[in-house]
């Protein structure tokens, strides 16, 4: 897939209407510091289109990227992040819920995980949520370049065994530095929109 054109197109607050789009939408989900902004641009091939921080927890909105004039990448709000305050990270469920209970166009969810670390409780909270709500969450492993190859299996069967992924479930190892894994989750999503399309 080539990226031609990418655009912030609407940004939803906790009270906001979620947007009519007559696009695909295909959403990112994962905690504050797991790399979300940083796999977005690099899969657009854009430096600072979402922006990253270096506070977790910054997106506290729904961001719609509209890409190619065809289909959305929806960015969710990161969660579990400790200095947020309880009702303030309620809100942020709420909002993630009603996304993905109402969102008609929604067709693909990548679940962020930072391949160092064992899933948290707030990720297998999260995957059992995309799961409930009808989807079968797609792994995005990041911070790839941050472990020795010799550990990736290891780490990859780690994430699996405790997520309680099927076998056929499919999961991306992904590095923001060197880009690797990028054209595996574009070719993907291309798969998935074509699917639907038909």
């Amino acid at each position: 897939m080539v990226i031609k054109s990418a655009e912030l197109e609407t940004v939803c607050g906790v009270t906001s209407k979620l947007p009519d789009n007559n696009g695909i939408e295909i959403a990112f989900a994962g905690k504050s510091n797991v790399g979300k902004s940083s796999l977005i641009n690099g899969l657009l091939n854009r430096k600072a289109l979402a922006r990253t921080s270096s506070q977790p927890g910054k997106t506290q909105t729904i961001n719609f990227y509209r890409i190619n004039q065809e289909f959305y990448f929806v960015d969710l709000p990161g969660y579990g992040y400790a200095k947020v305050s309880a009702s303030e990270r309620e809100k942020w469920g709420k909002m993630i819920e009603r996304y993905l209970h109402t969102s008609v166009n929604l067709r693909l969810v990548f679940l962020l995980i930072d391949i160092r670390h064992e899933p948290s409780a707030n990720d297998k909270l999260m995957y059992d949520w995309i799961v409930g709500n009808g989807f079968t969450p797609v792994i995005i492993a990041t911070k790839l370049d941050k472990i020795k190859r010799s550990q990736i299996q290891k780490n990859l069967k780690i994430i699996r065994t405790k997520l309680g992924m099927d076998k056929t479930d499919k999961i991306f190892p992904y590095s923001a530095l060197s880009k690797q894994g990028r054209d595996e989750i574009l070719d993907y999503i291309e798969t998935v929109i074509h699917a639907t399309e038909e």
